[in-house]
């Protein structure tokens, strides 16, 4: 249920919260859906050539974090109006993105990874709108007219639907500082496919349970309980997208520790 979840007050109620971390990779199973080219608008933010969110914690309501400007995301990043980020639901989609304007635009779209919500202004009143990266948005133009395109402001583009590509990666886990054996945070990296969560369960060591986790805001997860909690951990996860669902057996050991990637064996294109 979405946004039930609450910190514990007293005693050992468990808090469980998973922070979803995008995905990328291509292949010929289980493909994202190619949608047609649909008209929006874009605008950029950040430096010019900055992730948006520049540094500032905690980079974008998704909660992604310092991913958002390193390989392989490299700053190719964006915000986008509430009918794209539902309520946290669309962190992780990726896009391509391409502006009209034959002067000054390139023939190739952007490629960019949703991380962020633009809640207001160009993206308020229902409007379908991307506030890109300054380095995302200057990418759509021709070369060496990046600060051109960026002086124009607002611009019309078109997008589509693409799958996520991250070559190579396996889904990962990082289990995030301040976890113990009563409260337990992850970020997921690596998403193949799709990029986006649409449900999250768990499982103990020694249970055939699938714990069910609520949708709390941008990518982030979690679930209540009580007790502490036993690993090794499996995670599965379903995507918003098509619904393809992927299941990391014994992702996290029993004797996991805070601040720890843990990578497992698969992903949805692997």
């Amino acid at each position: 249920m979405e946004g039930f979840c609450r910190f514990p007050k007293l005693g050992f109620s468990l808090f469980f919260c998973l922070v979803v971390i995008l995905g990328v990779s291509g292949a010929p199973l289980h493909r994202v859906p190619v949608s047609h080219w649909s008209p929006a608008t874009a605008t950029w933010y950040g430096s010019a050539e900055g992730d948006g969110s520049d540094g500032k914690v905690p980079r974008g309501a998704c909660g992604y974090g310092s991913l958002v400007d390193v390989k392989p995301l490299r700053a190719r990043v964006g915000a986008v109006s509430p009918i794209l980020f539902k309520g946290g639901e669309g962190c992780g989609a990726c896009y391509k993105v391409k502006c009209l304007d034959k002067s000054i635009c390139s023939r190739r779209a952007v490629t960019v990874i949703i991380t962020d919500e633009c809640p207001g202004g160009y993206c308020s009143g229902g409007r379908t709108h991307f506030d890109l990266s300054g380095a995302a948005f200057g990418r759509m133009a021709i070369s060496g007219d990046n600060n051109q395109l960026r002086n124009r402001g607002e611009i019309s583009v078109i997008y589509r639907r693409t799958p996520c590509k991250y070559p190579g990666k396996n889904i990962a886990f990082l289990v995030k500082e301040g976890s113990t054996n009563y409260w337990l945070s992850l970020l997921i990296e690596f998403e193949d496919g799709d990029g986006d969560v649409g449900a999250m369960h768990i499982r103990q060591a020694n249970s055939a349970e699938w714990l069910e986790m609520s949708h709390v805001f941008g990518a982030s997860w979690c679930i209540n309980g009580a007790g502490a909690l036993n690993g090794p951990f499996s995670v599965k996860l379903t995507t918003l997208s098509t619904g393809r669902t992927l299941s990391a057996r014994d992702v996290i050991p029993r004797n996991w520790s805070p601040k720890a990637t843990y990578t497992s064996r698969l992903n949805f294109f692997s």
